[in-house]
């Protein structure tokens, strides 16, 4: 099997070879920008040699009854988006991630998983397309599903490669890339706050009170709009002028006791109007595009208790960020996220159809900059001010088209050992939304408004 070096021109290096499963095992991190955990992947294979095309990571579902509907969905997602691409696959490579709970052994996560990986088998083999390997991977080995020859596959599992010793890992550090820690560690740093967060609540509960009728009423709704973007703003100056810190949680504790309570929850309330929450995605490049990051990451951190949902916006503005300043891997990994908060999010749909067809995000920020015209009154930093059109959504490239969810899809940062959309293959991530996840769209939550299709 081979994978293409990821230069610009691709005879420029000749393809890596991956000899077998332990090879292939290896390769995945690589594939993804990071170690995938509690995940399901598949990744297309192309032609005679097998050059690897699309992938599709999806967490595993917890409840086994899913599994059979979540194994069709996956296999049928990975199938019509290369088809899509003008390249059916002509095989798969399937892969079950997940790390032994308490009291249990890698062998133990290999049987319990293996009627999922007995239904992807099926799944693809009903769309014509053969599971060449199916591979389990847990506590730093193994297994295969496909091999019963113990000579090659035992029982105990195969031990995985030393790290950075793999022809895959030889050729990234070569190309100067490098996996990103696991899915869990570039999630934690937005997943709400844990511990006591009473006062979190109360004060969400307050800003709600306070702000939410002001939004559905057409006079306060502009008024809410250019508090919040004058909150954000002072906000930016403030995360700008904090001392840095290298290590990355500690930047995260840093930047949450930079943030109030009442202010977290007056943000997190104003960004929930999408033409607010289209303004804060103004601050995207150049200086300000740190200091926004920082700050929609601790904002989705602040939605906390009956306000997860909430959280879709600033993870939204937080994978737009990250994608507009080239970090895909971080950007797939909060868009996903805002998906699985609230499915329905237009605004993170089309985000993330957009980075995973590999467009590139100058046509949206070029949206974003041109200054609406006829403009009266501007909010701080040159941000327009409410009952102005917002533009972002329609700017993105692929919003006439339906854009598929993606529970917390992620592929490989650019540059990397695997290309986003570059002809034929369609080497990307597919998307797809995960089985018993729906949720009715324009339904209500507490304490705001919830964002439907036709609003982003």
């Amino acid at each position: 099997m081979t994978k293409h070096s990821e230069s610009t021109d691709r005879t420029a290096e000749p393809p890596i070879t991956l000899r077998s499963a332990a090879e292939l095992a290896d390769a995945l991190p690589y594939l993804l920008g990071f170690h995938p955990t509690d995940s399901l992947v598949l990744v297309a294979l192309h032609g005679p040699r097998g050059r690897f095309g699309g992938r599709l990571r999806l967490g595993i579902p917890a409840a086994e009854h899913e599994w059979a509907d979540a194994a069709r969905q996956v296999a049928e997602c990975l199938v019509s988006g290369a088809e899509q691409r003008g390249g059916r696959p002509d095989g798969v490579i399937a892969f079950l991630c997940r790390d032994p709970g308490t009291g249990e052994t890698g062998r133990d996560v290999v049987e319990r998983l293996r009627p999922l990986a007995q239904r992807l088998r099926t799944a693809c083999g009903a769309l014509d397309v053969p599971v060449l390997e199916a591979l389990c991977v847990s506590g730093a080995r193994f297994w295969s599903y496909c091999c019963s020859n113990t000579a090659c596959c035992p029982a105990e599992g195969s031990p995985m490669a030393p790290p950075g010793t793999s022809v895959m890992a030889a050729a990234a550090t070569y190309a100067g890339i490098q996996v990103r820690g696991t899915l869990r560690e570039l999630e934690t740093g937005l997943t709400p706050l844990g511990g006591d967060t009473a006062k979190q609540e109360h004060a969400l509960d307050a800003a709600g009170a306070r702000m939410v009728p002001r939004i559905l009423d057409g006079e306060g709704r502009a008024a809410v709009s250019r508090d919040t973007i004058a909150l954000a703003a002072r906000l930016l100056d403030r995360f700008r002028d904090a001392v840095p810190v290298s290590d990355p949680v500690l930047a995260d504790g840093r930047d949450d006791a930079l943030l109030s309570d009442t202010e977290a929850a007056e943000l997190v309330m104003g960004l929930q109007d999408r033409e607010t929450r289209d303004r804060a995605a103004q601050w995207m490049e150049g200086p300000e595009a740190g200091p926004a990051l920082r700050l929609w990451r601790a904002l989705a951190r602040r939605c906390v208790g009956p306000y997860v949902t909430h959280a879709a916006a600033p993870l939204a503005l937080a994978g737009w960020v990250a994608w507009s300043t080239g970090d895909e891997v971080a950007a797939r990994v909060a868009l996903g996220m805002a998906l699985s908060t609230d499915p329905d999010y237009l605004f993170a749909q089309l985000l993330h159809h957009a980075c995973n067809e590999g467009l590139d995000p100058e046509s949206v920020r070029r949206c974003l900059r041109r200054e609406p015209a006829g403009a009266e009154e501007q909010g701080p930093q040159g941000v327009p001010a409410a009952g102005e059109p917002a533009t972002a959504p329609a700017a993105l490239p692929g919003a006439g088209s339906a854009a598929r969810d993606a529970g917390s899809a992620a592929a490989p940062p650019r540059g990397g050992p695997a290309a986003p959309r570059r002809g034929g293959a369609g080497e990307r991530d597919d998307v797809c939304r995960p089985a018993g996840r729906t949720r009715k769209a324009g339904g209500r939550r507490r304490g705001g408004r919830r964002e439907s299709r036709s609003e982003a």
